[in-house]
């Protein structure tokens, strides 16, 4: 996964607010590194947006129609027919979405092995019969290679002329300034990425997903389990499938799948059965949006002065006492200033644990940058650490790890995965930040005593911070 160094946004970078953009439903990306979320070509016929349900869903339609029939066609591998089908299964990296995994904007594409052998499973399910365009969203089930970041990126490549017209429909209103590009030979405008000079695509928020359909397991395990006519057909005749489906092993359930037309049809049906339901960014259980605004907001309404530091040529003693602020910053505004609700989703449940990562994340650079530290906070994409660096150099530099109280691994956290940043980081100055959003049992506890251990061994041991993450009762509700 990349570091967030720059948390540059759509909002912050071109002066739009949230509400704006979520008026016109476009997604407030990280515009210097990927937002974990991915275009899901089965969301597109459902868009609201015509760009998407008819000219998206008409591309991508006509291209793997085209592919398919020139795979029936082909007699042999490298024939005529194969080389038409393998042109047009050739998809370049996009960066331009700012969407995916990755450590900077950049796609994953695909390679000529994976094209080879993505091709040839087609090829295989093609002679059964099938000839929906959707078996190349099933592939992603049990074809080595497929994920969530390579499907984005195929389905970009086939409807960025869709998107482009989003794009400019929606900038006809936005107004964010345009430059003249040349994409596939064609000149147009369009609007840049102040964070790396190339074109921004703007993408509509109704399709996308924190994992497509056919590589979230979980969606479709909870469909077929909740369907009994759905059940006693996978059960009836790919029972195979239905039973490796936990474990994931992708070479059983591929054999299972391909065994007759029956059974790729079966498979089909498990994936249209799970609704179409794009990324909630009200709820944002993920995390992936709720942060970015805090970004501007947090030092308006919770100043904190730091500007004493600012003075000062932080060495590692210097950059540990700001961190340690900065903690006891993020315990008082979650305990005391109502920052707990950004811990919990507005249904009542509590956000992942890269949602924590991300709010302590904001709370640390607004402050930062407030105070014109020279310190700056990284954040991993995923779940991580923040990592705090002098700016002028890399001699001093302190780890922050967040955990949940939920999460059964913190123990492991604190002892061992903690001590593996500390590591990589190459320092041994390291907070252990833990949130109680309830399950806390004696986790607390044995940290603390680890710690100990740790100090009586070695003479020095990450700090722990416990912050108390729980909804409050309101006012009104007190009284």
């Amino acid at each position: 996964m990349g570091k967030i160094t720059n948390p540059a946004t759509i909002s912050s970078e071109f002066k739009l607010s949230e509400d704006v953009l979520a008026e016109f439903d476009v997604v407030n990306v990280l515009l210097a590194t990927d937002t974990l979320l991915f275009i899901d070509p089965m969301l597109l016929v459902y868009s609201k947006h015509p760009e998407m349900h008819d000219g998206a869903i008409g591309e991508y339609t006509q291209r793997f129609r085209t592919i398919i029939k020139l795979l029936a066609g082909s007699k042999q591998k490298g024939d005529a027919a194969w080389k038409g089908a393998e042109r047009l299964f050739k998809f370049s990296e996009i960066s331009w979405t700012c969407l995916g995994y990755g450590t900077s904007v950049r796609g994953s594409g695909f390679g000529r092995d994976l094209v080879a052998s993505t091709l040839d499973t087609a090829s295989q399910i093609v002679r059964l019969g099938v000839e929906d365009v959707d078996l190349f969203m099933a592939l992603a089930l049990f074809e080595e290679g497929i994920g969530p970041d390579r499907i984005s990126d195929m389905t970009t490549n086939i409807i960025l002329k869709s998107l482009i017209a989003f794009t400019d429909r929606v900038n006809g209103s936005l107004k964010m300034p345009r430059k003249p590009y040349v994409l596939g030979g064609i000149h147009m405008n369009l609007i840049c990425n102040p964070c790396s000079g190339d074109p921004l695509i703007l993408v509509p928020r109704d399709i996308v997903r924190a994992l497509p359909i056919a590589t979230d397991w979980s969606d479709i395990s909870r469909v077929v389990a909740e369907n009994d006519a759905l059940r006693e057909r996978v059960n009836g005749s790919i029972g195979e499938i239905w039973a490796t489906m936990t474990r994931a092993q992708k070479v059983q359930m591929k054999d299972a799948a391909l065994g007759s037309e029956k059974a790729f049809e079966t498979l089909l049906a498990m994936l249209r059965e799970v609704e179409p339901k794009p990324y909630d960014f009200a709820c944002d259980r993920n995390g992936e949006a709720f942060w970015m605004r805090l970004l501007e907001s947090i030092p308006n309404e919770f100043p904190f002065d730091l500007a004493k530091y600012a003075k000062l040529k932080l060495d590692i003693d210097a950059a540990e006492e700001v961190v340690g602020k900065i903690v006891e910053q993020f315990q008082d505004l979650i305990e005391n200033k109502g920052l707990w609700k950004e811990l919990w989703t507005e249904e009542g449940k509590p956000r992942k644990e890269k949602a924590s990562q991300r709010l302590f994340y904001a709370i640390a650079y607004a402050h930062c940058k407030a105070n014109n530290l020279d310190l700056t906070p990284e954040a991993d994409s995923g779940n991580g650490p923040v990592d705090f660096k002098v700016s002028s150099g890399f001699a001093s530099k302190v780890v922050v790890e967040i955990k949940l109280s939920t999460n059964p691994d913190v123990v492991h956290g604190y002892a061992k995965q903690l001590e593996f940043y500390k590591k990589g980081e190459d320092t041994d100055r390291a907070v252990f930040l833990l949130v109680d959003i309830g399950k806390l049992g004696r986790k607390l506890d044995t940290i603390q005593q680890i710690r100990t251990e740790f100090i009586e061994e070695h003479g020095l041991a990450s700090r722990i911070a416990y912050v108390n993450g729980m909804p409050r009762a309101s006012a009104s509700k007190r009284q």
